[in-house]
This record gives C-alpha cells, sequence and structure tokens, in this order.
C-alpha cells in the first residue's frame, strides 16, 4: 500500500519563473517532504497547484482519487470544495451590487420578508448582506444537525429552521463563522437574479472563467472518492456522494486545481467587467480588505475571504471541510501568488500543507517574478540631504545608509526606518512600513544659497538644523 500511495502525476511547467533554478529546487524540496507526509500519514490522494498572477505555473497529484482501482490524483481530479463556495457566492453577490441590484448595508429581510430570526437582544438591528459575508451576523454555524446525519435541508427547511432558531449574537458583536449565514446570502443571489443559485454561479462565474471541471452539488464521474480519517486499525470510512441541497452557496462546489487556478488568477486582474473579468478592479479589492476581526485580532474575514496573517505576511484565502474532503488556499495579493491544496482525506490537514507549499514554491515564485525595477545608480552628492530636520511635530534625521537615503526619527525608542526611493532630478518617493506618514508622495529638498535648508514630505515641511 505504501508504494501505492506515493504514485505522483504533474503536468509540465512553463517557461520563465518556473524555469528559475530557486522555484524548481524549492519543488524538489516540497515534493520531498509532501511524499514522506502521503508515506508515513497514510494519506489518500492530494493535489497541489501554485498561481503566478495568470499562470497555473506548478500543479502535481500525489496518490489516489480512488484507492481500490489505484486512479491516480491529476490537476485535473476533482475535489468536493466545501467552503471555498463561500468565496463564489460572495462573488455572485458583488456582481449584482456592482450592475446596482442591491447594497451591501442593506438588510436581509427587503430580499427575503420571511427572514425573521429571534435577534439575540430587543433591539438589535437588522442583519444586513455585509454581515453576511464577513461571518459578523450573529446567526448560528448551521441549520440543523446535517454534518451529523449527513441530510442537509431544503430551501424549506432553512426557512423553518430561522422562524424557530434565535440568533447567538447581536449583529457586529464578534466574527462567528456561519454556513447559515451564507446560505442565506445565496438565497438572495435566486431573488435578485432571478436564477437558481447553482445556475448563476455556472452562467455568471464558471463559465467566463473558463472553469468547465467545476460543478455545485453534482456527482460528477470524475470526482475523487472521499474518505475519513485514519482510525487506529488503519482503515478508512469511504463516503457515498452527499447532497448539500439548499447550503450549496456555503459547501456545494465541486472543482479542481486547474479550475481554482482560473478563480485565484482573477484576483490578480485589473480592469472593467467584461468577459473572464468578471469583477470591477474596485469590486475584487473590496472583497479582499479585511472587515471583520476575531475579537483577539487572529483571524478575520475580508468579504467571503478568510484573511490569516502569518508574521509578516497576510493571506486571503479559505479552507474546506466535508465529509472525505479537506481543502485549502492561501493567496499573496502583493506579490500574485497563489497556493491550491486538494485532499481527499479527512485528516489530511490541508492547511499546514498549503503554508509549506507557499513557504517554499510560493515564496520562491515570488522572489523570481518580481517585477526587476532598474535600481537608480547612487549619487554621491545625496548626501548634502543628511543632517537633522526639526519642526512643530518633532525631529527627523536624514541618514546615508549603504547608498541609499533613509529618514528616522531619532528621539523614538525604536529605530524605524523609512526609505526615500530616488525619482530622479533630487526628488524621491516616501516608503514607509506603515501608513500614518506621506508615505508614497514626493520628497523634495529646499536649497538657499548652496545649502540645504528644508524638507518637504508631500505637502508639509520641516527644516534643516543649523543648515
Amino acid at each position: 500500500m505504501r508504494s501505492l500511495l506515493l504514485f505522483s502525476l504533474s503536468v509540465p511547467l512553463l517557461a520563465g519563473v518556473a524555469d528559475h533554478p530557486d522555484v524548481t529546487a524549492s519543488q524538489r524540496l516540497f515534493d520531498a517532504w509532501l511524499r514522506g507526509q502521503i508515506a508515513y500519514r497514510g494519506l489518500p490522494g492530494i493535489a497541489v497547484g501554485v498561481v503566478h498572477d495568470q499562470e497555473l505555473l506548478w500543479a502535481k497529484g500525489y496518490g489516489f482519487a480512488d484507492v481500490e482501482k489505484k486512479t491516480p490524483v491529476t490537476p485535473a481530479t476533482q475535489f468536493r470544495m466545501a467552503s471555498h463556495s463561500k468565496l463564489f457566492t460572495a462573488t455572485a453577490i458583488m456582481q449584482l451590487r456592482d450592475k446596482g441590484k442591491l447594497r451591501l448595508d442593506d438588510p436581509v429581510q427587503r430580499y427575503l420578508p420571511w427572514f425573521q430570526p429571534k435577534p439575540a437582544e430587543p433591539d438589535d438591528p437588522p442583519i444586513t448582506i455585509e454581515e453576511l459575508l464577513t461571518h459578523s451576523s450573529g446567526l448560528p454555524r448551521e441549520a440543523g444537525s446535517h454534518w451529523s446525519t449527513q441530510e442537509f435541508p431544503d430551501a424549506d427547511g432553512v426557512k423553518r429552521y430561522i422562524l424557530s432558531h434565535g440568533a447567538p449574537y447581536s449583529p457586529e458583536v464578534r466574527w462567528k463563522y456561519s454556513n447559515l449565514a451564507l446560505t442565506i446570502a445565496g438565497m438572495i443571489v435566486e431573488t435578485v437574479s432571478g436564477e437558481p443559485f447553482n445556475d448563476y454561479i455556472a452562467r455568471h462565474i464558471f463559465v467566463p472563467l473558463g472553469m468547465t471541471g467545476s460543478s455545485i452539488d453534482r456527482n460528477v464521474d470524475s470526482l475523487a472518492i472521499g474518505y475519513g480519517r485514519r482510525m487506529p486499525d488503519g482503515s478508512r470510512q469511504k463516503f457515498a456522494f452527499i447532497h448539500s441541497r439548499a447550503m450549496s452557496p456555503a459547501t456545494g462546489v465541486t472543482s479542481n486545481i486547474e479550475d481554482m487556478a482560473k478563480f485565484v488568477s482573477l484576483q490578480f486582474r485589473k480592469g472593467k467587467p467584461g468577459g473572464a473579468q468578471i469583477l470591477s478592479t474596485g469590486a475584487l479589492r473590496e472583497m479582499h480588505r479585511v472587515r471583520r476581526l476575531e475579537n483577539d485580532w487572529t483571524r478575520g474575514n475580508a468579504i467571503g475571504f478568510a484573511v490569516n496573517r502569518e508574521k509578516d505576511k497576510v493571506y486571503i484565502g479559505h479552507g474546506g471541510s466535508y465529509p472525505g474532503y479537506k481543502t485549502h488556499t492561501y493567496i499573496d495579493i502583493a506579490a500574485k501568488v497563489g497556493v491550491i491544496v486538494l485532499t481527499n482525506g479527512d485528516d489530511a490537514v490541508p492547511a499546514d500543507i498549503a503554508m509549506k507549499l507557499m513557504q517554499t514554491v510560493g515564496e520562491a515564485v515570488a522572489k523570481a517574478g518580481a517585477p526587476q525595477t532598474p535600481k537608480p545608480d547612487w549619487d554621491p552628492r545625496w548626501t548634502r540631504f543628511t543632517g537633522l530636520y526639526r519642526s512643530r511635530g518633532g525631529d527627523t534625521e536624514v541618514v546615508a545608509l549603504n547608498q541609499k537615503l533613509v529618514l528616522i526619527d531619532p528621539t523614538s525608542a525604536n529605530i524605524t526606518q523609512s526609505t526615500l526611493t530616488p525619482l530622479g532630478n533630487d526628488r524621491f518617493r516616501l516608503d514607509a512600513p506603515t501608513g500614518g506618514s506621506a508615505v508614497g508622495e514626493i520628497v523634495r529638498f529646499l536649497e538657499t544659497g548652496g545649502k540645504v535648508t528644508r524638507m518637504f514630505l508631500g505637502d508639509s515641511f520641516t527644516n534643516r538644523v543649523n543648515p
């Protein structure tokens, strides 16, 4: 069995960044680690993909979609995406918002008059669409015992649940994950668009993005078999197909590495809606921006997307869990890099695999694919700008540091640096680690009688001490 589980299949790499020696080396490193994980943990199958901007740069399948038949996992193998479905529901809402058919601050009841859950407090305001998408509605997590019974409710069942249950929390009190909330969001999509939810997602998202291997709540032939966690005797439960029914907006999508790469690439594009640009630049930026944090600030939500901080990196993406399937994505918007991990074993822990993939192949791709902007030649005459500057607001020291100019606050307990990036003609751009300063604006110097007397930071200025 061990030799069978180590079977893998990959797709050819694209030229360019994929051929960079650091990228290929990181692939070998990750590959060796993951093969060990599969062998020693006895995992059924895993598919991984790394996206750089508009390309699926690397994709590989490991193990089996069907262990008994020895059907290998490939980048085309389909998996239940589970909670990744929420990203497509949120995208649909944003499409309708961009068309002027709804607003994010609209109360849910405007579109679903029957939506009248018992509030947590008597004076609670109505739950809004945005609160559904950011898990800040306060609604219960589920719409019944479907995870235990594996019988998901239909639309009438969801309505009955809403009318017979209250909200544990008031809106906006805390981040509280809710499959029920995204199910309700999908019902809004149906009501506003006049189309069944599954049809809307296929017509307005899957088709224009070319996601031909994706579907909703369908038992397709190329779907990997879902396996339960490995028991002490080494066995795994084999799950039959479980219909998500009315909860498809929260958990019903099926997809593969090749298709999910197209959805990830969308997050890096700009432009007006049309064709494969299914959302405006502004709508995408809104979806990526943090809207709600867990009260301890450890994680949170944008619109649809989960947001996680790992040391100095912030990733958007999502996880997914369905009986027999676990999935995860991390997306670094700034670097235009995304990683996708799809598994058919309940104990695969794809979030850990995805983070290892990002920290190895993903980071190598980010470095190799970073824009190569020409570095301006250092002009020794710029040292005349160094020195202490003072204004009513405080002191700033310009320091020459290894052929670049940096700014520090000499009165601060920390040596936090901002960089003066040369633009030409003794003009610079202020690049700072935080947004509280004139970051991104022009820095220039006033010279009087052959001496530097003043520094302009954007529109404000500070005078040089003893010019």
